[in-house]
């Protein structure tokens, strides 16, 4: 691995335990910002699953609305925000995405609440919903379909993993004279960092 991916990274790791030992309500949460091929930008929330040096993984509908937009257009920005870290921490990472293995999301899956495996089943999610007691018939449905047995991930559900070509940390300061460090690599994978103006 590039010295200076490794060093991004470890640098991430470091904020990530931070950001738990200062109370941030929950550091797993980010911001997705993704295009479909309109090339329209969407963002919302979700829970980061999983990081390694292969990147940053969260799972969801493949038929959802970031779902389609990330089979179309193959690209994520991520944004972090911990205001309780130092004087406010922003990381930033931006990159290509791809699946993850079946295997890998199966295994998530299974570790999830029975509450959220049969969610999965019952939700269409992005599409347009009737009323709530729409949605709480497909679920009573849904349970009922699965009682007694195990409940298997969906086929159109799963893991999506965002493969780092710039990730940016931003550090808080006052009068806004930020301190910002963004790492990048070239269309060789060789990493640079380098100072940013606030």
């Amino acid at each position: 691995m590039d010295p200076l991916h490794a060093e991004a990274l470890a640098t991430f790791d470091v904020l990530f335990a931070e950001a738990a030992r200062a109370g941030e309500p929950d550091p797993t949460a980010m911001v997705v910002a993704t295009a479909g091929i309109d090339a329209r930008p969407s963002a919302r929330m979700v829970l980061l699953k999983a990081h390694d040096a292969r990147g940053f993984v969260f799972y969801t509908h493949l038929d959802g609305r970031k779902g389609r937009e990330l089979q179309e257009n193959p690209r994520a920005a991520l944004l972090f925000h911990w205001p309780r870290v130092r004087q406010g921490v922003q990381v930033r990472i931006e990159g290509e995405v791809a699946l993850v293995d079946d295997a890998e999301a199966d295994a998530y899956f299974a570790s999830r609440p029975r509450g959220s495996q049969v969610g999965a089943w019952a939700s269409l999610q992005s599409e347009p919903l009737a009323s709530p007691e729409e949605f709480a018939q497909r679920l009573a449905d849904t349970e009922a379909e699965f009682d007694g047995r195990e409940v298997p991930r969906p086929p159109r559900w799963g893991g999506l993993r965002v493969r780092p070509e710039r990730i940016e940390f931003w550090y808080g300061a006052q009068f806004r004279l930020h301190e910002r460090w963004l790492y990048s690599c070239d269309p060789t994978d060789a990493w640079s960092k380098r100072m940013l103006f606030p």
